[in-house]
């Protein structure tokens, strides 16, 4: 009995020590510290949420089952935290004190909640009770005291992802921005839009790794995300440093270097794969005929591009070798909206159907065929016009 109260003992300061340690790393620790506890809750929450996808036959209807996503796996954090310390607890007095198991849990759940309704007698068990007590009303703070936390970040992505529309338009698209900018004349000044967005993924960077969930928490709009608003910002400052025939926009590149960086930051707390060291002849995604469309949209537009063809794409293709891989994982990830040159050629896109993917990006309502008919006629005419 002595072994087996010393095991009993041991395996419940375990379970409180682990459901501690998990809520340290994932509110407290200032960096991206991915918890194999927090990771199960996501996990599970994902799938069961998966369940409900089945039912979802449009792209808005998985939107809105999907906006519950993170904040109710947020939410069942503390619960499943405080689970582990009730359970740790009862061990913990059923192995010192308590005469049965329900006497010991009714000590612990009493001590964890703070009721008063049982309480164990002797100075250790008192002590006991004190700290559990200490314990769940800490985890219930964190959550609490970093939710505000959380939505300052949150508020200071949207607020760029939403200014985004007005250049780029809905969907985002890099040839819609340089065009927006070329017919307002401020193309010549194109170099101002890096600056805010250099500052924008140093942020995301920092906020999304040691913040996990707020990777996953979806825009207002169901048509916006910040990861296709990350890929048409890269794919502007790509075309721009590359392709258009303009004097060397050094902010262009580092607003380059500072976005692939912070999506690799963050890919990898979720395990996604790339290479650290691509070469600039290394395939992307994007296809030579979709960048010679998107050129041909730019002349006609009467954006001035470089002679030199094969040059500048051999450039675009170097610059967009760093993020290409993990922007697409990133969509996938988060099941983005569609975009041109993101989310469209994402893993979750693949199965999608023609008329689905139409319906996407013009709203064309899933039981109205004539207008899905239509929006699948536009598509191929945008497409053929902007790559």
């Amino acid at each position: 009995m002595i072994v087996l109260h010393t095991l009993v003992f041991l395996v419940g300061v375990t379970l409180v020590v682990r459901a501690l340690f998990s809520a340290v790393r994932t509110f407290v620790v200032p960096r991206g510290s991915p918890d194999r506890l927090t990771g199960i809750v996501f996990v599970v929450v994902r799938r069961a949420f998966g369940l409900a996808l089945w039912r979802a036959r449009s792209y808005h209807a998985r939107d809105r089952v999907m906006a519950y996503f993170a904040p109710v796996s947020l939410l069942l954090l503390p619960a499943v935290w405080l689970t582990f310390v009730l359970v740790g607890y009862t061990a913990i007095f059923w192995a010192t004190s308590s005469p049965s198991w329900n006497a010991a849990l009714l000590v612990s759940g009493s001590s964890l909640l703070t009721l008063g309704s049982a309480s164990a007698s002797g100075p250790a068990a008192t002590m006991l009770t004190f700290t559990e007590a200490v314990f769940g009303l800490t985890l219930a703070a964190l959550l609490v005291s970093y939710l505000p936390t959380m939505y300052a970040a949150f508020a200071r992505r949207e607020a760029m992802v939403t200014g985004l529309e007005t250049r780029a338009g809905s969907p985002p698209s890099a040839i819609t921005m340089l065009v927006r900018l070329h017919r307002i004349g401020r193309l010549d000044h194109v170099g101002e839009t890096w600056g805010p967005w250099e500052t924008w993924f140093e942020d995301i960077e920092e906020s999304h790794t040691s913040l996990q969930a707020l990777v996953f928490y979806r825009s207002p709009q169901p048509d916006r995300s910040w990861v296709t608003a990350a890929g048409t910002v890269l794919d502007a400052a790509a075309l721009v440093s590359s392709t258009l025939d303009l004097p060397r926009d050094a902010p262009a590149e580092l607003c380059i270097r500072a976005g692939y960086l912070s999506l690799r930051r963050i890919s990898d707390l979720f395990g996604i794969a790339y290479d650290p060291n691509p070469q600039p002849g290394d395939p992307i995604s994007v296809t030579r005929e979709e960048y010679d469309a998107a050129c041909a949209t730019l002349i006609a537009e009467g954006v001035a591009l470089k002679q030199d063809r094969d040059q500048a794409w051999r450039d675009f293709v170097g610059w967009r070798v760093n993020y290409d891989t993990v922007l697409l994982a990133l969509a996938d990830l988060t099941m983005a909206p569609i975009a041109p040159w993101s989310s469209d050629r994402a893993r979750h896109q693949q199965t999608m159907s023609y008329h689905e993917r139409a319906k996407r990006i013009y709203h064309t309502d899933a039981e109205d065929a004539e207008d899905a008919d239509d929006a699948e006629d536009a598509e191929r005419t945008d497409v053929a016009r902007q790559g």
